[in-house]
């Protein structure tokens, strides 16, 4: 079954990413990470986003198509990124999840993948 890992991160994590003392370790415990998925073979895919202040949101309100910088998300954690992993179930989804380097200071929501609706 595949699922989706959707990877949320403090502010104060993502900006070890890009702080010189702090870089090699946080790429690098990404990188372990997706590694030992790949490793595993239940790896199928996957991105890291850029900053949310990258993001723009639309929304359509009375057929009118509004345009906002910015994710506009009531909460601390933004989405860093996320991967998509084929497991035999939720338990094993769960045990990729928490060896997430955000999963201690973030969260890791974990989604299954619908299947193709019939006839696709």
């Amino acid at each position: 079954m595949q699922y989706v890992l959707l990877y949320n991160e403090i502010p104060e994590e993502r900006a070890k990413g890009s702080d010189p003392a702090e870089a090699e370790a946080y790429w690098g415990g990404w990188m372990a990470y997706m590694g030992a998925m790949s490793q595993a073979g239940v790896l199928q895919g996957g991105n890291g986003l850029d900053v949310p202040e990258t993001a723009t949101t639309l929304r359509i309100a009375n057929g009118t198509r509004h345009v906002a910088d910015g994710p506009f998300a009531d909460t601390k954690e933004a989405l860093g990124g996320y991967a998509v992993i084929e497991v035999p179930d939720l338990d094993a989804a769960l045990e990729w999840a928490s060896r997430a380097p955000c999963a201690a200071a973030g969260s890791v929501e974990i989604r299954p993948v619908m299947p193709p609706p019939p006839g696709a």
